[in-house]
């Protein structure tokens, strides 16, 4: 079980982030950005899940600017489009990137990044703007298609479920095109097949494998420092 810190963004401002220690030896620390609903108790169980794999973790909460602790419980997909109005608000991940700088610092290296959702675009934005960052997974991101123009700066991989209705498949055609050398990994599933409400087994193992084979082939080796 990990437990709530807090971090200082580049600005002064100070916001939650959970925080998952290895219990034995370190590969590396992890960035773990949420989906619209928060820092859910499903994104601690994930932090602690990275951290027995040997990443120490960090979710920084990046909506704490508009609700300090903010985390919604009722994480259906059906309700996602009446409960964008932060994930917006942000430009989905525009403004949150100092703030995911500021837990990328937090963590000794090698350090990579993951999201879901709106974190998946966030993800995304980590790979193209932010520094120390070694690699980077993108689960689902339905907004980097307006960010398409930026170029990941790290090795970076994409996830995407066939089956989802919530971002349109000609988007992510069109990442693909702008992105020809881009890993993009498509699954028989739908939204979020890594999150309770979208759950789909294989889909959210396989996708798992090759994040971590993504992280231990950029430096996320047993032991380091």
């Amino acid at each position: 079980m990990g437990e709530t810190v807090r971090l200082s963004g580049a600005d002064g401002f100070v916001f939650d982030a959970y925080h998952a220690q290895v219990p034995d030896a370190r590969r590396g620390g992890l960035v773990v950005l949420h989906a619209v609903w928060g820092v859910t108790p499903h994104i601690r169980e994930l932090c602690d899940a990275y951290a027995e794999h040997g990443y120490e973790t960090l979710a920084p909460s990046l909506f704490d600017r508009f609700e300090p602790g903010f985390a919604d419980q009722n994480t259906d997909p059906a309700r996602l489009a009446g409960q964008t109005a932060y994930a917006e608000r942000t430009g989905w991940g525009d403004t949150t990137t100092g703030d995911v700088q500021a837990a990328i610092d937090a963590l000794k290296g090698p350090v990579f990044v993951l999201g879901f959702c709106f974190g998946g675009t966030a993800a995304w934005l980590a790979a193209c703007r932010c520094e120390g960052v070694s690699a980077v997974s993108c689960f689902y991101g339905g907004h980097i298609i307006d960010y398409v123009a930026e170029t990941p700066r790290v090795p970076t991989i994409l996830h995407f479920g066939r089956e989802d209705a919530l971002i349109p498949p000609q988007d992510v055609e069109a990442i693909g095109a702008r992105h020809p050398d881009l890993p993009i990994h498509m699954y028989k599933a739908g939204h979020a097949f890594v999150a309770p409400s979208g759950f789909h087994a294989d889909s959210a193992q396989l996708s798992t494998l090759r994040t971590l084979a993504l992280f231990a082939r950029n430096g996320g080796g047993r032991g380091d420092a």
